[in-house]
């Protein structure tokens, strides 16, 4: 009779456990309990130098790290600025002051609430880093109690909430006050944000892997781009490093990867007819050759000029990129969606292919047969595609060219080295507004130095809005094709396959892997 007993409490506690289990299906989204839509194996082409966003100029550190930090304003999907760690931001009347009111509640991967020491801490960082764009200087965050943040101007800036919501390489992302202080010139040591993914594990050379943050707390507005709900619902994000391009597209034919980042447009066409993929593609950033200035053949203008005279900036783009489908010929120094800033200045000079005016200008600066270096990487191919084509036109009006290649993490490391190139040759990314252009930015790579542009840029930056600033951005075209501190060639779209397991997937400036699933 016991026995009995017995036998009947567990079955009465099985049933219980099975009516449990039957209730947990249900789907809860944006934190605590969230549905798990799979793992993600992503082929990626090359790895950044560092994981810290606010000092990478790498779109990897962007793609990957974007998940796990955020920022106090964002852009939704047709770039209006959002608020996103900040619950609401106003202006004060005189422009001098910005004030954000945080969210409350908003967790860190540590488990501790984000307040307004850890925004201080994370922008007078951010603003005196590269991502500052050397606008913030003078400028200083404050806080007003744990839930008001200040930014104190010295003067009006119009570009401020454009560039603070940038969300490319270098965005302004919120680390816990603590590990701000703890950081040294090469990054912060330890990765945790408040993003809908956590940072687990990066095994150079090898892979970083992403979780679920449980604890995530998301807006309550719809998903508009960058801006809106974030649900996170893959259980683990892997991105593994496979810089050689015929392996990420072996591996997402085959299942090993569910998604193959950059693939060469000359695999697109064998893709196209594989019922299991899907392409994904997006406007991403523009080839350009950026000159060393400070040293060498291309301290001269005249030097500079005669490359941008000899280039045939069509058949760069149609080398790189075989097909319209693939790029833009676009003369303007932003990109081609970014319609809003229209100017027809330097489009006659934008398509002149001259070889012999060329061979001319080069003669005026004493250019004297010295074997030119062009530094590319093969880890992006339609970067050394672009460059081979750029030395064969260059060869045609008499200059020596030799490439020099490297991987992607060194390249980086010698741009910053005035005696290691001549020229390197890369894709550029997206900004904001066009004094953001790292060209205009003395002190970084290629050391442009042109009182003209500081005084142009200075002029931009101080009227009261971004929309009057649109107005003068002719005057910065004209400069910019008269002193040429770097070559537009041309926009370009960036080329990515997913399996169809994977659903709402999204590209915007980055990747969003937010509110993704993969149903493998």
């Amino acid at each position: 009779m016991e026995m009995i007993k017995i036998f009947k409490t567990a079955l009465v506690a099985l049933l219980v456990i099975m009516l449990i289990g039957c209730g947990s299906d249900k789907t809860e989204t944006g934190g605590k309990g969230t549905s798990a839509g799979g793992n993600l194996k992503i082929a990626y082409s090359a790895q950044p130098q560092t994981l810290d966003p606010q000092i990478s100029l790498a779109q990897a550190t962007a793609d990957i790290m974007g998940n796990v930090y955020e920022t106090l304003l964002t852009v939704d999907s047709k770039h209006n600025i959002q608020p996103m760690l900040a619950e609401s931001y106003e202006q004060g009347d005189d422009g001098k002051t910005i004030t954000f009111h945080l969210r409350k509640g908003v967790h860190f991967h540590n488990g501790e609430e984000m307040k307004a020491d850890d925004v201080v801490a994370s922008m007078n960082r951010w603003k005196d880093s590269i991502g500052g764009r050397s606008q913030f200087s003078d400028a200083v965050f404050e806080a007003k109690d744990d839930y008001t943040v200040v930014l104190n101007l010295p003067r009006p800036l119009s570009t401020a909430l454009s560039i603070m919501s940038f969300q490319g390489p270098s965005f302004a992302a919120i680390m816990p006050k603590e590990i701000v202080e703890k950081a040294s010139p090469t990054g912060v040591k330890e990765f945790i944000g408040t993003g809908p993914f956590k940072f687990v594990e990066w095994k150079h050379d090898q892979y970083v892997s992403l979780s679920r943050f449980d604890d995530y707390q998301s807006r309550s507005e719809k998903a508009d781009g960058l801006a809106g709900k974030k649900e996170a619902l893959l259980d683990e994000v892997k991105f593994i490093f496979t810089p050689d391009a015929s392996t990420r597209v072996a591996g997402i034919q085959s299942g090993e990867f569910d998604f193959a980042s950059s693939v060469p447009v000359d695999n697109v066409k064998m893709l196209e007819n594989d019922s299991n993929l899907a392409p994904s593609i997006n406007p991403f950033g523009y080839i350009s050759v950026n000159f060393n200035k400070k040293k060498g053949v291309f301290s001269n203008e005249k030097a500079r000029k005669a490359v941008a005279t000899a280039l045939d900036r069509e058949k760069v783009l149609t080398g790189s990129f075989k097909s319209e489908k693939f790029f833009t010929v676009n003369h303007s120094m932003m990109m081609a969606q970014q319609k809003e800033w229209s100017s027809d200045v330097g489009k006659d000079l934008y398509k002149q292919n001259d070889p012999e005016k060329a061979k001319q200008l080069l003669k005026e600066a004493g250019y004297n047969g010295k074997e030119v270096k062009i530094m590319v990487t093969r880890d992006y191919i339609d970067h050394y595609n672009a460059a081979i084509v750029i030395q064969s036109q260059l060869e045609k009006t008499g200059m020596k060219v030799k490439l020099e290649v490297y991987d992607w993490p060194t390249l980086l490391d010698k741009t910053t080295d005035p005696n290691a190139y001549d020229m390197y040759v890369v894709i550029d990314l997206p900004v904001p507004e066009p004094t953001s252009n790292l060209s205009l930015i003395p002190d970084f790579a290629g050391w442009t130095n042109s009182p003209e542009m500081l005084v142009l840029v200075s002029k931009i930056r101080a009227l009261p809005s971004l929309d009057e600033a649109k107005a003068h951005y002719g005057e910065l075209l004209k400069w910019y094709y008269d002193y040429v501190p770097d070559i537009k060639v041309g926009d370009v779209k960036k080329v990515d396959y997913l399996r169809k397991t994977v659903s709402n997937y999204q590209f915007q400036d980055r990747m969003i892997l937010w509110n993704v699933t993969n149903n493998r």
